[in-house]
């Protein structure tokens, strides 16, 4: 009885610490529309300011607290400066390049606090007044675990009287229920937007600041806390923060005891919650459902056509670069163009679902390790050769493919793009514990090609022929009847069923689709390398093919063909040249989103378009 009441309480002061950052995170996505994944960089900046702060300051209460409380207004200083120069220009641009853009500052605030705090943790004092511990039920607990069962709370409560007994408050409320109306009734939405962002950074940097007494400070703390916080806002229901109350105080208690009774199932508790919430209730706890009369865009997306003349004879000068000139390459060369022919065919799978389907996907990563896991599983228990491994990586990942679809399909917007990555986390988290079948972290070794594709030279070719064709194909299939049904349910759901196109299995093939060919992709990555790992499942690789489909253009064919080449490339090269490559990716990221925000793709046709039509 003693252990489960110390482990609800534990469970309360995790809670409580996940619902700072996510009230935060929940405020700028109610008003302001952002997905901001910078959110746990302003988490992680917090926590190395208040480390700073009150190991700089004189000990004792005023130190500490001064310190915390200024971490935390510094890193709402750093988030005006964020919103001003970077995301009050691109507030029209669609959401995912909005996501895009914060996903660069993310690189850039990593390397930052590299270069200001180095790569080594950091262990902060106890907090004064609060070193001791309470005896409950005849065991201690931990007084500031006790204060921050408080805290949050209190700030659910500050936060509620904000919105509901203030005139800012009621012009947020006005913008999150519309912000169309807000704006015709004379409402300054540069200032509230702005305000919005500030004290959502203000309440990210105090959650990181509280951690210091309870956890080392590291680099790696901004990308687990902003997959929890994103879990809790989409469990609550977006822009509720009584929801990311209540999914905050689920997930914690869940967590905590989940450790005692299905301790194996830790690493994905939380994806299993928000996966099963939103079968059963697609908008969350307390969320509203979006009207389905409306594209999920915003507006009709412009219909993909023919590629201009100058684009065709590009395209084909590079494939037949890629054929003539390999022969002339080393092995390391053949080896980084190899990866992007695979990564050509990655993006443009999760392309067919984002530009023609209108789904964005956090997890697609998925069926491209499932791919990877098909041919090596092939490979290792039924001693399959190379030809049939690669038949069986597309038909494992279709299968989940369907499987996941079937529900994904049902939900819109970021709430099935976070339903896609609770299904990638739950397949990553059975690769890296199912220990005898994958060989968990250590993975499945010496998966290699046959033996007339082992030159690099003609494994290489092999890799090319069968990505291009795939890639053309899928190009083939947008030009179809069905791709044209795809756009049409995208762009109004109720007007397509209406003239007798069923949006549901449209949406459903398409998904199985684009898994189909992101495992033909995985599973020649898999023989590329030799090996397969729970990482190709994991949500950086995830994230990769996001950006290369955003960085080339949602909207044109060439986009995830020139965002793969153009991303990779440039991520290679970085890496060979610095050690802050993520400070100098992400600048580039997010200049290529101020001044392109059409994707590369996009603005060389709309370049195009202009000159030919004054011409």
């Amino acid at each position: 009885m003693e252990t489960l009441v110390l482990q609800a309480l534990s469970g309360l002061a995790s809670a409580s610490s996940l619902f700072l950052v996510a009230s935060g995170l929940t405020v700028i996505f109610g008003v302001s529309r952002i997905v901001n994944f910078a959110h746990g960089s302003f988490y992680m900046l917090g926590a190395y300011l208040a480390w700073t702060l009150v190991t700089s300051l004189p000990r004792g209460h005023l130190g500490f607290w001064g310190g915390v409380i200024g971490a935390a207004l510094g890193v709402g200083l750093v988030g005006l400066v964020v919103e001003v120069l970077l995301l009050r220009r691109i507030y029209r641009a669609p959401e995912l390049f909005q996501l895009l853009a914060t996903f660069g500052v993310v690189l850039i605030v990593q390397d930052l606090a590299l270069l200001a705090w180095g790569a080594q943790d950091l262990l902060g004092p106890r907090a004064p007044g609060l070193r001791g511990s309470t005896g409950i039920l005849g065991m201690r607990f931990p007084d500031y675990e006790l204060f921050l069962i408080v805290v949050g709370p209190v700030v659910l409560g500050l936060l509620l009287l904000l919105f509901h007994r203030t005139r800012w408050g009621t012009l947020v409320r006005a913008a999150t229920a519309d912000r169309e109306m807000a704006a015709a009734l004379g409402v300054n939405q540069r200032l509230l937007f702005t305000s919005v962002f500030v004290l959502g950074s203000l309440l990210a940097g105090l959650g990181g600041a509280l951690q210091v007494p309870r956890e080392s400070v590291n680099l790696h703390m901004d990308l687990s806390i902003i997959v929890q916080a994103f879990v809790v806002v989409v469990v609550g229901g977006l822009g509720s923060l009584t929801g990311a109350a209540l999914a905050a105080l689920l997930i914690g208690e869940l967590h905590a005891f989940g450790i005692l009774v299905l301790p194996k199932i830790t690493l994905v508790l939380v994806f299993l919650v928000m996966a099963v919430v939103l079968v059963l209730r697609p908008h969350g706890l307390l969320g509203r459902p979006q009207d389905r009369a409306q594209p999920a865009t915003g507006g009709a997306e412009p219909v993909i056509g023919p590629a201009p003349r100058p684009l065709l004879r590009l395209g084909a000068a590079a494939l037949l670069a890629a054929v003539v000139l390999p022969p002339f390459a080393g092995d390391y060369a053949l080896s980084v163009l190899t990866e992007i022919a695979i990564l050509i065919l990655f993006a443009a799978s999760l392309h067919l679902i984002m530009g023609p389907g209108g789904m964005a996907s956090f997890g697609h990563a998925a069926y491209f390790g499932m791919g990877a896991y098909g041919a090596a599983l092939a490979a290792k228990w039924l001693a399959a050769p190379m030809e049939l491994g690669l038949a069986v990586a597309p038909l494992a990942a279709g299968l989940f493919g369907l499987v996941f679809g079937w529900f994904c399909v049902r939900l819109s917007g970021v709430y099935s793009a976070m339903l896609t990555l609770a299904f990638a986390q739950i397949t990553w988290s059975v690769a890296f514990q199912w220990v005898e079948l994958t060989g968990g972290d250590n993975g499945i070794l010496g998966v290699w090609p046959a033996a007339w594709a082992t030159p690099k030279l003609v494994y290489y070719y092999l890799t090319l022929t069968l990505c291009i064709g795939a890639t053309l194909l899928l190009r083939r299939v947008i030009h179809a009847p069905f791709g044209y049904a795809l756009r049409a349910q995208r762009d109004s759901a109720l007007r397509a069923e209406a003239i007798g196109i069923d949006a549901f299995r449209t949406r459903w093939l398409a998904f199985a689709l684009a898994a189909v060919m992101a495992g033909l992709a995985g599973g020649l990555f898999a023989y590329a390398k030799g090996s397969v790992f729970p990482t190709f499942l994991d949500i950086p690789r995830s994230v990769d093919a996001l950006l290369m489909v955003l960085l080339g253009g949602v909207q044109t064919l060439s986009g995830p063909i020139i965002g793969a080449i153009a991303y990779t490339g440039l991520q290679e090269q970085l890496v060979r040249l610095t050690d802050l490559w993520r400070l100098l990716l992400g600048g580039v990221i997010v200049a290529l989103v101020l001044f392109f925000p059409q994707g590369l793709a996009g603005a060389a046709r709309a370049r195009w378009e202009t000159r030919h039509g004054d011409a």
